[in-house]
């Protein structure tokens, strides 16, 4: 049995580890509102504009363009977005396993990390690392989403990688964080919206096809890498809040064991003390 000095020790340790979690807890709860708030108030555009275009692009007819056409290359390009910090629980692992458990090949994927902690799971696995926007996340921008969003266009237009895809963790609410995989070029065409559209009734574009997908499909692929990004901020806050909640309480549950097992050790260290006064006293006598 541990000494009464080593368990003080050890309940003093602990205690202290627990006022850290509870402080990580009240920070992560206060930062959740306020990225919960911002993604419950954004998530209806994204949602809706990746419908839209969608079902544009299934009416739309054959069309050739840099952005909708097939490309040569095995490249596939994915924009992971983790965080920069750990204690989020299973948060960035999840990410990490979507991606590597995938039917996307090591030697095809290109990676633009933003995120540290993604970006460092997936370099000691021997993944190929673009350009890294991990300060992103600190404080994500619609101007950051434009920037990522232009970088890799640029690559898939130029031929250098055939698909994009966006690996994030979709927020649904407070205690639920789902990771998700998306394929955002060549975007996959529902069928269900080429049965419901008339091969006689196409979709007509102004002033033509080619300036107005140079505008659409921009703004496509920067807005849901931008709701991404915001949804991916309450998911982290929502999953570290969860993670210290936990550890404190599992804090809680070691000091109460270890206050018992002091007062166990102290109780027997009086009656060891009780019974050799005792024994010398009958020994005098």
């Amino acid at each position: 049995m541990a000494s009464m000095r080593d368990i003080k020790r050890r309940k003093t340790s602990i205690s202290s580890t627990q006022q850290i979690t509870k402080a990580m807890k009240l920070v992560s709860t206060v930062k959740l509102q306020k990225a919960k708030n911002r993604a419950e108030q954004t998530n209806p555009y994204f949602n809706y504009m990746y419908q839209t275009v969608c079902s544009m692009l299934a009416k739309a007819g054959e069309i050739q363009h840099p952005y909708l056409m097939e490309s040569e290359s095995e490249k596939k390009a994915i924009i992971m977005i983790t965080s920069n910090r750990g204690l989020a629980g299973g948060y960035n692992s999840n990410v990490v396993k979507l991606i590597t458990g995938s039917d996307i090949s090591l030697d095809d994927a290109v990676i633009y990390p933003v995120g540290h902690k993604g970006e460092e799971a997936l370099l000691r696995k021997g993944y190929t690392m673009a350009s890294d926007y991990s300060d992103v996340i600190d404080a994500p921008t619609y101007e950051d989403a434009l920037a990522i969003s232009r970088e890799v266009l640029d690559a898939y237009a130029a031929g250098e990688i055939g698909e994009i895809y966006l690996a994030y963790t979709h927020f649904k609410n407070t205690v639920s964080h789902e990771p998700t995989l998306l394929k955002l070029l060549p975007v996959e065409v529902d069928e269900e919206d080429v049965a419901g559209s008339s091969s006689d009734i196409l979709m007509n574009f102004e002033p033509n096809e080619e300036e107005a997908l140079d505008l659409i499909i921009p703004k496509y692929i920067t807005s849901l890498i931008y709701g991404a990004l915001v949804e991916a901020v309450a998911s982290e806050n929502g999953a570290r809040m969860q993670a210290m909640d936990s550890a404190t309480s599992n804090a809680e549950e070691m000091i109460s064991d270890l206050s018992l097992k002091y007062n166990r050790a102290r109780q027997s260290s009086i009656t060891q003390e009780l019974t050799e006064i005792i024994a010398g006293a009958e020994a005098i006598s």
